[in-house]
Order: structure tokens, then sequence, then C-alpha cells
């Protein structure tokens, strides 16, 4: 189960995405050249003259560029993220018959390959796009000057020298707007002129506010990473994690047991403590772990197991039924601070209940009493791997017989 999750997760779906993006670019570009002068082809019984390779070769590079932004958007588990890539796919695979030569097969095979992996995948991509008032106000702002520019340039063509249909205007619109001015079309009256300059303005200026809107949330997330906070995108990756909720004296053993073997994702509301970890390279979340929105945030749902163990009992057990409420499957072990307190979080929907305190003086005492073998014991538990069939108790059983127990 574990292998299935690593291989046609959110993650593998957008690595997949991204590579057959870079893929179709790369073949797009070095077929363009190629197909210069192609002679006609037969694809599948149809006769296709040469330029047909030509033009898929160049629509592929764009088609691996759209692509690449939706990759960014699985990774943010957009579902519109989803259709946009789930229709290019067939696409990026037809462009590349279309193109019929050796160079195109690994972009068939791989968008082959992807369709089916993404489309397995469909549920982990459950975000609804939403766009700020802001973003919609940059993007209709782009919109509307380039159609400004596009219809008033068709409309005064007889004032400019070389437009003579929509594309032509739309062409010098965007050129005029992205600031390129290759000065093949240029105006030939005051007229002309001036609505160029208004052009220029009113165009110059959407791109700068979407371009804005663009980094903004890029340079924020920069400073939240300074600040030892996670992102919305990197939170939106996890998936079979352990969550380990709140912080403890038990904590940082736990993080050195678990790190090695699995990524971790710390839920505590302490940010001196978040600061501390965050620097030693590990994964926190600032906010309160029994919060139900904070649990989902930190995809509880989509972990492997939650792991609790802080210095407070009745804390734990609220953490604990928010995360058995959010995902009634995960495996859910704790520690308990008081003995007494080991029912009651289990009741609460803990799996496994560990007194620590409990067991260190178990311990204690039988060495105090002359008992033989708990250092070796303590040793073994830590040091050696728990077989498939029995685990620790395997361990445990087979000291007991050592030392002529019952294995009571």
């Amino acid at each position: 189960m574990v292998l299935e999750r690593d291989w046609v997760g959110a993650r593998a779906s957008m690595v997949l995405a991204f590579l057959v993006g870079v893929v179709s670019v790369v073949t797009g570009i070095a077929n363009i050249t190629v197909t210069i002068d192609a002679p006609d082809f037969v694809l599948f019984g149809v006769t296709l003259p040469g330029y047909v390779q030509q033009v898929a070769a160049f629509t592929g590079t764009l088609t691996g560029f759209v692509l690449l932004v939706t990759a960014f958007g699985l990774r943010k588990r957009l579902r519109a993220g989803w259709y946009a890539t789930m229709l290019l796919f067939p696409v990026t695979a037809a462009q590349g018959a279309l193109q019929s030569n050796e160079q195109s097969l690994p972009l068939i095979g791989l968008s082959a390959v992807a369709f089916v992996v993404v489309g397995l995948n469909f549920r982990a991509f459950d975000r609804e796009l939403e766009l700020t008032t802001t973003q919609l106000a940059a993007l209709a702002a782009l919109a509307g000057a380039q159609a400004y520019g596009t219809v008033g340039a068709f409309a005064l063509r007889e004032h400019f020298d070389g437009v003579r249909n929509l594309l032509d205007a739309f062409y010098f619109s965007l050129v005029t707007g992205s600031t390129v001015g290759y000065g093949d079309i240029t105006p030939n009256s005051a007229v002309g002129e001036l609505f160029a300059l208004s052009v220029l303005l009113v165009t110059v200026s959407s791109f700068a506010v979407v371009l804005g809107v663009v980094f903004t949330p890029l340079i924020e997330a920069q400073l939240s990473k300074a600040l030892g906070r996670m992102t919305e995108e990197q939170l939106d990756l996890l998936e079979n994690h352990v969550l380990v909720l709140g912080y403890g004296d038990l904590t940082e053993p736990i993080l050195e047991e678990l790190s090695p073997k699995s990524d971790v994702l710390i839920l505590t509301d302490n940010e001196e403590r978040t600061r501390r970890l965050t620097e030693r390279g590990y994964t926190v979340l600032t906010a309160d772990p029994s919060d139900e929105e904070s649990q989902r945030r930190a995809r509880v749902a989509s972990a492997r197991a939650v792991v609790v163990a802080t210095n407070n009992d009745a804390e734990d057990a609220l953490a604990i039924l928010t995360a058995r409420q959010l995902n009634p499957e995960v495996t859910i072990v704790a520690a308990a601070t008081q003995r007494e307190n080991v029912n009651k979080l289990k009741r609460a929907g803990a799996d496994t209940v560990i007194s620590p305190a409990a067991l260190g003086a178990h311990f204690l005492a039988e060495s105090a009493l002359g008992g033989e073998g708990v250092e070796e014991l303590e040793r073994r538990l830590l040091a050696e791997e728990p077989s498939k069939d029995g685990g620790a108790q395997d361990v445990l059983e087979d000291e007991d017989d050592e030392n002529g127990g019952d294995g009571d």
C-alpha cells in the first residue's frame, strides 16, 4: 500500500506532468529545424503534407510550456490543474505522433504512462481554484488592455503600416505591451501615434500588475520559510507522512527515530520551538495541535500515522479525538504521562498507548532488585529492527526465556 501511494501519489503525478512538459519542449525544438521542407508522409494510412510535422513541432513546444504551468497547478492539488493536465496528455501524444520520427517516441510513451498515473490519482486533487479579488482584477485588466489594443489597432489600421487583419492587430498589441517593439508595425499619422502611446501605457501597466500579483506569493513563500512556517504549496505535497502532534520531552528521541525512515511533520503552537526545529532541518507547522483546521492543513487525512507525546495528557486526548475524527483509518500512537490515563487515551481513539514513566520505573525496579539483562533488553529493543512476525514481543519473550521467566 505504501509503495502504491508513493508511485501513484500527487507527488508522482506532478513529476510526470513536469517531465512530459520538458520532453515535449525538447522534442519540439529538436524537430522544428528537422522538419523544414519535409516531404509528405503517411500516418495511419492517411497521407499528410510535410508542413504538418513542422506545425506539430512548433505547437508541441508551446504545449510543453503549458504543461509546466499545469504541473504547478498539480503541486497545489488544484482540480482545475488535473483537468487541464489530463486534456494536454493526449495532445502531446498526438503531436509526437504527427512529428513522426524516432525522437518523438519517448514523448508518446511518457504521455501515455502519465495519463494513466495522473488519472488514477483523481481524488488527490480536490482543491478548487480560488482567485483573490486582486488576481481577478489583474487578469481582467490584462485582458481588457489586450482587447483595447487589438480592436483599436484594427479599427485604425489605415493609420498603421503593417496592420492588415486582426492577427496583425493582436500582434501589435502584445508586442507593445511586452515592450519588445520589433518596429515592423509603426503608426503613419498623428492619430496612429496617439493611439500607440495609449496602448503602450495601458498594456505595459497591465503586464506590470499581473507580474506583481504573480511574484508576491513567491516572495511571501520565501519570508514564510525564513520565519519557520510552511507554505501552502509545501503542505499540499504532504502524503504518507507521520504527523507529530505537539512537543514534549519525548519528541526529540521520537524525531531521531522517525526522520530517517519517513517524512515527518511536527505540529506545535510554540513559535520559538518552531524556529529551532526548522533550523535543524525538521518540517514544522506552527498551529494548535488539537485544532481541526490545523490538522486539516497538516493533511492528517493522508498521513500514515499520528504520534502524540506531549507532557499534557488532557491536551493529547483532545488532539487524538480530532485526528480520529478526521481520519478514522490512521494509526495513532500516544505516550501517557500519567499511568492512569492510558485507558483514557485509548478511549479517545489511540491505537497504542505507552507509559514511558511506568516502563522506565519497571526497568529501574527490576535492576534494583537484582534483575539481570535489563540493560541488554533495552539495547536490543533500541538497536535491533523488529521482526516481521513477532516484532519487539519476540525480543521480550527471548529475554524471559534467557532469565527463566514465564513471559508474563
